[in-house]
């Protein structure tokens, strides 16, 4: 499990499995002290593999019994070394072509902390497999590639775990021995083991039926822990709304007679979609109005939907090896942000994306683990679980969709599934099949999987009135990385050609027209420069660039100050009216940064002017555009900014001009945040859906302006507001925002409403949660030490992911003027949580230490504290292998 120099696996390098394997039978009987599990594989020589011996992947397995076609093998026949079972003989005799295999391991659930493979929880027993998690439950040749159909047999004690489940169809149940039971499950699609899921425990159900439109009937379960049933049932409704989705717009049907999620407190991920048994992270299944907020809804919302679209994009056709990881999570993701586009609000759902982008994904593809949609090398696959693949993923997905338009990316989905289908493929195989359906060449395009970082796209646009043309010069970049550093130490060739960028286009003319018959053009863009020729043109237009973020790229383009206002007010693309709102802001804070974050010289009136407006338009048209506009461009997009021009990271000063920012905007336009205020109060009961999460939205984030006033007025006007929403509100959208609110405020309110929350919710585990989160992203001084109080509260548990997401990824990822503290304290904190944690939870600490990614960015004396802190990390002993390659990399820049 762990080595102080992490080998780098390359793509390069891969080879078919020299054995395959067809069916498997398992059977795992769970005991007190142990799980035994019994398998037997049936295998074939791979004609296409390279030979040689059967070896099997197993972390710590205790074998007890091993046989090829029901004979023991003798001790000479086999190896046992370095995670690896290798079997060179039939005791004595050459390997057959087939054999069957069986095995008997013992295993300890209880005591895996790392939460990979088969292990213990509060009601009973899970399983995570992705990525390589089955090896740890039994010897296997734990790969993608090898796919095969499963049954399982679970046997357990009948009070204690009445529920067992697992893949596929139930076709058998039966009593044991002593007040055990039995179940047998059934899959009848082959399957990597990856999707293998098994689960013994005493949970509530609610179930319920789907339709099909050819006419079948799935029973739908969600398994949650005993008294959640009354928070499941959005789940269940998400549920139902996805799968009628994925078949009106991809023709998609589920295709088993049972689909089951089951919700576990004690998870790494957010969520897994084994084949027909999705285990969830409570955080995506409960919720009800007084315990979730609207953006728990609409969470919960994308990933039931996204696990069920993976039944197809990533089951029926799956990754041939790690490093196609994105073919089936890129393509999910961009399914699950459609049917997000399609459920709420297509403008919001692709604000809020970009934003997130922005904030996780632009600093990975700068820092020291930027690497490709698809890398060429990695040396712990779990570290790839990234924004990289996930999201630039489903931008690169995006793109094709953009390129090749609606009608024939339905066909190429058609086709790859007709061609793919119980296969395990490549990012090539997908791409391939979108060229086929489309006619459109697609192989420059191919750059996008293996080129990292952002490319930079400059533009520069002159009008000649006389021949009423516009014209439009576009030239692209991409900088190379850490990543390409890397590739040619190991002598690997770098493709850095120009990439094959869709520019979408508008031109909005002085009366806020659109001048181009289309509205919108889409520019392919080839080359390393290209000049693009607009005639008829009527007046000078202000050209709208990347409509809908058309492309994950970065934007060079010198318009003044008038031409941002004029997109904000006309833009008939309403991502590029919030893009222009985000440009000028971040120009205005930028210059406050320079300023030290000092005085308001530098804010100017007309921006001002542009909120005015852009509140007043929330109220009279779309509340929920206009809280999105509203937000100011975040102190880590800001970071990148000035990383970006050259210049060190100062996280004070960044956290000053945005404060000071928000404070001349709730002075300068306290009366119209009044009005806002008031003609945004609730009138209906809750519903996390439609008009209303706007309106919350906005109401919410007027009071978070107004309390920036003065003290005088803050004490007398809105500090009873907070405290009355704090404890009378009906929902907790309302009250979590009026309690992150105080959060920031030093006042001896803040202190009894955070303690009368956690009074009323102690026994609300994900209600706790945000309690912590709010804390540990607070603006105050002293957040590090609370957050080090906090980690010997009662409410925090270190083995518990979600306690570590809540509190010191929180802290780490969410608030970076603590993190990035002068003295170094953040730094410290981080490297105290993870050196304890990797031992029991490589993975969770791992994802912690991504926090020192862009730490060369800031200046000496904070690189100093940081270096420390890594080193401390990397010198610690028996460093898993997640961390080591985390640090390593970070160390080496």
């Amino acid at each position: 499990m762990r080595t102080d120099t992490p080998q780098s696996i390359y793509l390069k390098d891969y080879t078919p499995p020299a054995w395959l394997v067809d069916t498997v039978d398992l059977h795992v009987a769970i005991h007190d002290t142990h799980a035994e599990v019994r398998a037997t594989l049936a295998c074939r020589r791979n004609p296409a593999g390279p030979g040689g011996a059967l070896v099997l992947d197993g972390e710590e397995l205790a074998l007890q019994e091993l046989a090829i076609d029901g004979a023991a093998l003798a001790p000479f026949c086999y190896a046992l070394a370095d995670d690896r079972l290798a079997i060179a003989s039939a005791n004595g005799a050459p390997l057959p072509e087939r054999l069957t295999l069986a095995t008997r391991v013992r295993i300890a659930p209880d005591a895996n902390t790392q939460l990979s493979g088969l292990y213990r929880s509060k009601d009973g027993y899970f399983t995570q497999c992705e990525a390589q998690g089955f090896r740890r439950i039994t010897f296997y040749p734990d790969r993608p590639d090898v796919m095969a159909r499963f049954t399982c047999t679970i046997e357990a004690a009948r009070e204690r775990f009445p529920q067992l489940l697992s893949n596929g169809n139930l076709v058998a149940t039966g009593d044991a021995t002593d007040g055990r039971h039995w179940a047998r499950w059934e899959d009848p699609y082959a399957k990597p083991c990856y999707l293998f899921a098994l689960v013994a425990a005493k949970l509530d159900v609610l179930e319920d039926r789907f339709a099909t439109r050819s006419g079948r009937t799935v029973r739908l379960a969600v398994y949650v822990e005993p008294g959640k049933l009354d928070q499941c049932g959005h789940a269940m409704a998400a549920l139902k709304k996805s799968m009628a989705w994925d078949e009106r717009r991809f023709g998609l049907e589920m295709d088993l007679d049972h689909y089951m999620i089951v919700a576990v407190g004690d998870f790494n991920m957010g969520a897994m979609e084994n084949k027909g048994l999705n285990i969830f992270n409570t955080k995506y299944v409960l919720a009800r109005p007084d315990t979730a907020t609207d953006a728990d809804f609409q969470g919960i919302d994308r990933v039931v939907a996204h696990e069920y679209f993976h039944n197809w994009t990533g089951n029926r056709v799956t990754c041939r090896d790690w490093f196609q990881l994105s073919l089936k999570e890129g393509l999910t993701v961009f399914r699950d942000q459609e049917f997000g586009a399609d459920v709420h609000s297509r403008a919001v759902t692709r604000i809020q994306e970009v934003r997130a982008l922005r904030v996780a994904q632009f600093p990975e593809d700068a820092g020291p683990m930027a690497h490709p949609i698809r890398p060429a090398s990695y040396a712990e696959i779990n570290n790839f679980y990234t924004a990289t693949v996930y999201q630039k993923g489903a931008e690169v997905v995006r793109m094709i969709h953009t390129l090749i338009g609606e009608a024939a990316f339905r066909r190429g989905m058609d086709l790859y599934f007709a061609r793919h289908d119980g296969q395990a493929v490549t990012c090539e195989d997908f791409v391939a099949a979108m060229q086929d359906a489309s006619g459109v060449d697609l192989a420059q395009f191919r750059r996008w999987y293996a080129r990292a970082g952002t490319p930079h796209l400059k533009a520069e646009g002159r009008y000649d009135a006389q021949a009423r043309r516009y014209t439009l010069t576009l030239t692209q970049s991409l900088a190379p990385t850490a990543y390409e550093k890397r590739l040619q130490e190991a002598g690997l060739a770098i493709d850095d050609g120009p990439l094959h960028i869709p520019v979408a286009l508008g031109l909005v003319l002085p009366d806020g027209s659109d001048a181009l018959p289309e509205k919108t053009r889409v520019l392919p863009l080839t080359q390393q420069s290209q000049t693009f020729v607009f005639d008829g043109i009527p007046a000078a237009p202000v050209a709208s660039l990347l409509r809908g973020f058309s492309a994950p790229v970065h934007l060079d383009f010198a318009q003044g100050d008038e031409e941002l206002a004029h997109l904000m007010a006309w833009d008939s693309d309403p991502v590029n009216r919030w893009e222009a709102g985000q440009r000028l802001a971040t120009r205005i804070l930028l210059a406050g940064i320079a300023a030290g974050g000092e005085g308001t010289d530098w804010i100017p009136d007309t921006f001002v002017a542009a909120v005015a407006r852009v509140l007043d338009d929330g109220l009279r048209h779309d509340a929920a555009l206009a809280a999105e506009a509203l937000i100011l461009p975040a102190e880590q997009v800001l970071a990148e900014e000035m990383a970006g021009a050259g210049k060190a990271i100062d996280p004070e000063a960044i956290h000053r001009a945005r404060i000071a920012l928000r404070r001349h905007l709730a002075a300068r336009l306290r009366d119209r945040f009044e009005a806002a205020w008031a003609a945004l109060a609730p009138t209906e009961p809750y519903s996390p859906d439609g008009p209303q999460v706007g309106r919350r939205a906005l109401r919410n984030l007027v009071l978070g302006y107004l309390a920036e006033s003065d003290a005088e007025y803050l004490n007398a006007s809105v500090m009873p507001r907070l405290t009355a929403q704090c404890s009378g509100a009906g929902n907790m959208t309302d009250v979590i925002a009026a309690l992150g609110t105080l959060a920031n405020l030093d006042a001896p309110e803040r202190t009894a409403a955070l303690d009368a929350f956690h009074s009323r919710w102690q026994g609300e585990a994900l209600v706790v949660d945000k309690w912590l989160q709010v804390q540990a992203t607070s603006r105050l001084p002293g957040t590090a030490a609370r957050v080090r109080e906090l980690m010997r509260h009662a409410a925090f548990d270190i083995r518990n992911p979600n306690k570590v997401y809540a509190l010191v990824r929180a802290f780490c990822a969410a608030n970076p003027r603590h993190f990035h503290a002068a003295d170094g304290e953040g730094y410290r904190l981080a490297a105290d949580v993870i050196t304890e944690l990797q031992a029991m939870n490589p993975q969770v600490a791992a994802r912690i230490a991504r926090s020192f990614d862009r730490w060369r960015q800031v200046d000496a004396a904070r690189q100093a504290h940081a270096r420390a802190a890594l080193e401390r990390i990397r010198d610690c002993a028996g460093l898993a292998r997640d961390v080591a390659e985390v640090v390593g990399k970070a160390l080496e820049g």
